[in-house]
């Protein structure tokens, strides 16, 4: 069996200033999870389902267009869950559709809530902390374009590893003949 996740990578230099940041209130898994918004969280599958998977990944990337994310503050999922994120502020609606296709076939996976795209920046640090990085992320702000996404793969002593990197539909090119 083999742990696999699949999700939007978070491009520099926010991936690292997030992921430094969680490093330096304590998170002690931090440096094992690339700053990411999932779209199929850890999932354990057999080993010789991993090509089947990365065929029905490249596929379902075919239904969904680029978009654009705009990350901005933060938000927590308390008291249900001990988590402090970094909100989605535009890019929702196409974190949802790739979600959606990615989900289905071989990955569609019960999830334990109802799908929220977004950055986790602290879980499971004890109250005072998750109030202090709430705070400390209010203002963090960053825009960028999603045009591929992840397929990841946990490896015991290096943890989340990205294995492939897959490209969104392209937009259709605009016939300027008519």
């Amino acid at each position: 069996m083999v742990t696999i996740g699949v999700a939007v990578a978070i491009p520099e230099p926010w991936g690292s200033e997030l992921q430094d940041y969680r490093t330096a209130i304590g998170d002690t898994t931090a440096t094992q999870i690339p700053t990411h918004i999932t779209l199929v969280p850890p999932t354990e599958i057999a080993a010789d389902a991993l090509s089947g998977i990365e065929d029905h990944l490249r596929t379902a990337a075919t239904t969904v267009e680029p978009f654009r994310v705009h990350l901005r503050g933060t938000g927590t999922f308390r008291p249900v869950s001990p988590v402090v994120f970094v909100a989605v502020a535009e890019g929702i609606a196409g974190c949802e559709q790739l979600a959606a296709a990615v989900r289905r076939g071989p990955l569609d996976v019960d999830l334990s809530f109802p799908y929220h795209p977004h950055v986790t920046v602290a879980h499971e640090l004890g109250e005072t902390v998750l109030d202090q990085v709430f705070d400390d992320l209010a203002g963090f702000e960053c825009r960028f374009d999603v045009d591929a996404f992840h397929l990841y793969v946990h490896e015991e002593h290096h943890g989340w590893q990205p294995t492939q990197e897959i490209p969104l539909r392209c937009p259709a090119p605009v016939d300027q003949q008519e």
